[in-house]
């Protein structure tokens, strides 16, 4: 079941990558909402943020061994509760979203750009990189307020 769930995320997070490659031109800017919500087509070969550029490899290898803990930690059984399990499915559609952009484009296409009150322009990211965030959250909460020993019900 989480395997569907991680692979649908996939799919929309390659999908979407796809309409941007198809109709936004890098760089162009697209106003949703403005002053708060834009379409843009960047590349990013670092991190979050944009830290780290050019290391498109390092990210690479780092995502191919993160997909493997994953592994072994799915075949282990170690995501007992719902909460974790989601986490897990969330992080592989993640990090599988990101590797494919880098193996195939040589960079993370990112197109979600905001404008947010107070902090400002927050960068650019994609659905790739709102599952990865999603799935820390949930770990988190996870870690705070469920008992993980519990085994799957």
């Amino acid at each position: 079941m989480i395997i569907v769930f991680a692979l649908v995320l996939y799919l929309l997070d390659q999908t979407t990558k796809f309409l941007v490659l198809k109709y936004i031109s890098f760089g162009d800017v697209i106003p949703v909402i403005p002053k708060f919500f834009y379409l843009v087509h960047v590349r990013n070969t670092g991190a979050a943020f944009g830290m780290l550029q050019d290391s498109n490899r390092f990210f690479i290898g780092l995502a191919i061994i993160a997909l493997g803990v994953i592994g072994f930690l799915f075949f282990r059984r170690m995501f007992r509760t719902p909460v974790t399990r989601y986490g897990a499915g969330l992080l592989l559609a993640g990090i599988a979203g990101n590797l494919t952009d880098r193996f195939v484009h040589g960079s993370v296409v990112d197109f979600l750009d905001f404008v947010l009150p107070v902090y400002g322009h927050w960068p650019a990211f994609n659905v790739a990189d709102s599952c990865i965030c999603i799935a820390a959250g949930l770990f988190i909460y996870s870690s705070l307020f469920e008992d993980t020993r519990k085994s799957a019900s």
